[in-house]
């Protein structure tokens, strides 16, 4: 069969630019290396797919440090409210939760994917498993791609392999190897939404414990702050995770940093010192680690001991006020030092990969290789938690399908 053109990668950017491109009249062909399509969609959002974000194209970029002034024009043209109307117009209804998050009402990713796939067969497009080795071009112009068994003729390409973060779905970063090799620059990948790993014993020795309504800075060594937030964090055996350090990551620069948390954001100093005292007060009599077990989960009041050089066994009636004064301190920047971010192939996206500057932001063309497009996280742009990066996975994609297109080559 003749294919008019090639979609490289069956995650969600690579569906979503194939059906685009289908429903324009297009004969398609999906190539997917592994057995099955969207498998890492189907682990996002803990398995429930946060799809989207339900807010304004304008808020999407500002929650994208990383090149967000580049997807300017592709979420003006696929916004977040486009994003929710494909999936309730075929079958799949959404619901909106806290923090604006959009997940299937069924709370589970594999509505989603089901969805997908279903408007991919009505679309007429064609999937095979099959791992791409080369993007083909002669005189600067598309011509095909070479597979492991064959070579395959088309008039364009969108290349939608993702990044380097889980590799068990196939993100092995074969994209940018493709897109290097047809003269592009790739932004060296790293990890982006990624747990954090801390200095010393303090984040381990409270390995599991959750907090929640937490008050987050990332602090350079310079004591700057390079990103504040406020939700939920997870201490864990090598430092910390959860929403607010996965979003802190794509702020952290150099070294020295550190991670400050602020237990009681609702109370200010005076008021807190007030409630540390009727604690004491109500408690005088027994000792310290247990004085404090209704300010604090259990797993933290050793570390706060710790820290402060607290005896556990003494009386909280024998606490000094110049020590309580420091345990209200240490409750409002309990500070934990930064060693670095987990492996790239632990986050959730990846921060890197094609270099914006080489691709035209309104079609999501290649400005070095005509006929060649990209979509999704092959592209060097990324976001915070929240359904930013799969509606930027949606917005590229959609650009890249009507474009890819249009322009026919």
């Amino acid at each position: 069969m003749n294919y008019d053109g090639i979609v490289i990668g069956g995650g969600p950017a690579g569906i979503f630019a194939a059906i685009t491109a289908a429903r324009q009249g297009s004969r398609v062909l999906l190539l997917e290396r592994n057995d099955r399509l969207g498998k890492k969609l189907l682990i996002t959002g803990k398995g429930r797919c946060n799809v989207t974000n339900n807010c304004s194209a304008q808020e999407v970029q500002q929650n994208t440090p990383r090149n967000g002034r580049f997807l300017f024009s592709a979420l003006a043209a696929f916004p977040p409210e486009k994003t929710m109307a494909f999936f309730e117009e075929n079958g799949c209804p959404l619901k909106t939760e806290r923090g604006n998050r959009v997940f299937p009402v069924t709370d589970k990713a594999i509505s989603i994917l089901e969805c997908l796939q279903k408007e991919l067969r009505r679309a007429g497009v064609t999937v095979k498993t099959a791992r791409v080795k080369q993007i083909l071009a002669e005189a600067g112009i598309v011509t095909g791609v070479r597979t492991q068994n064959e070579v395959i003729s088309a008039k364009w390409v969108i290349l939608a392999t993702g990044g380097a973060s889980y590799p068990t779905t196939g993100s092995t970063g074969d994209g940018y190897t493709m897109a290097a090799q047809l003269g592009h620059t790739v932004v060296p990948a790293e990890g982006s939404l990624v747990p954090l790993e801390t200095a010393g014993q303090d984040a381990q020795d409270m390995q599991g414990l959750s907090l929640r309504n937490v008050g987050v800075k990332l602090l350079n060594a310079k004591g700057k702050v390079l990103y504040k937030d406020f939700g939920e964090l997870l201490f864990t055996h090598f430092g910390v995770s959860g929403p607010t350090v996965l979003s802190a990551s794509c702020h952290l620069k150099g070294d020295g940093c550190r991670l400050v948390i602020d237990m009681k954001p609702a109370l200010e100093d005076s008021k807190l010192d007030e409630r540390i005292q009727r604690d004491l007060e109500m408690y005088k009599n027994r000792a310290m680690e247990n004085a404090l077990i209704d300010l604090l989960p259990r797993s933290m009041i050793p570390v706060v001991l710790r820290r402060l050089e607290i005896d556990p066994t003494m009386q909280a009636n024998s606490l000094t006020k110049q020590k309580r004064r420091a345990l209200v301190e240490l409750l409002k920047g309990l500070s934990l030092e930064i060693t670095g971010k987990r492996p790239v192939a632990e986050a959730i996206i990846t921060s890197g990969g094609v270099k914006t500057g080489e691709i035209d932001p309104k079609t999501m063309e290649s400005k070095k290789v005509k006929g060649l497009y990209f979509a999704g996280e092959v592209i060097d742009c990324d976001a915070y938690t929240g359904g930013f990066n799969l509606q930027i996975a949606w917005a590229t994609a959609y650009a890249a399908g009507i474009s890819a297109c249009k322009n026919g080559v």
